[in-house]
């Protein structure tokens, strides 16, 4: 898994711009909680969808860009969160131990 880190407003507007051409998937990571490293650990063991690019957002160090995400799209914060983004739109957010991998690939790849 080749996450990109997520830590500027300025990469969460690069990410929607992206996201009208490429699925951008976004990993709201708590460094404090061992759910969320229980859940990144999980997602980092299986096969991620090539189509789309995933970022990793550490909310200790960026909790003002959490909060903006979590406004931006209309969804209640969360940790740890997973975010598909298409067209500049949230089109599935979910969180705690709901997170699989094959989830995340169905979502980046609709029928």
């Amino acid at each position: 898994m080749n996450w990109n880190h997520l830590n500027s407003e300025t990469q969460l507007t690069e990410l929607l711009e992206k996201s009208k051409n490429k699925p951008q998937v976004i990993y709201k990571h708590s460094t404090r909680c061992s759910t969320s490293t229980m859940v990144k650990n999980r997602l980092e063991r299986e096969a991620a969808p090539q189509e789309a690019e995933f970022y990793f957002l550490d909310l200790i160090a960026n909790r003002s860009l959490s909060n903006k995400i979590a406004q931006i799209f209309s969804v209640t914060h969360e940790s740890p969160q997973i975010l598909v983004v298409r067209d500049s739109e949230c089109v599935y957010h979910e969180s705690h131990y709901s997170i699989f991998m094959d989830e995340i690939a169905a979502r980046c790849n609709p029928a």
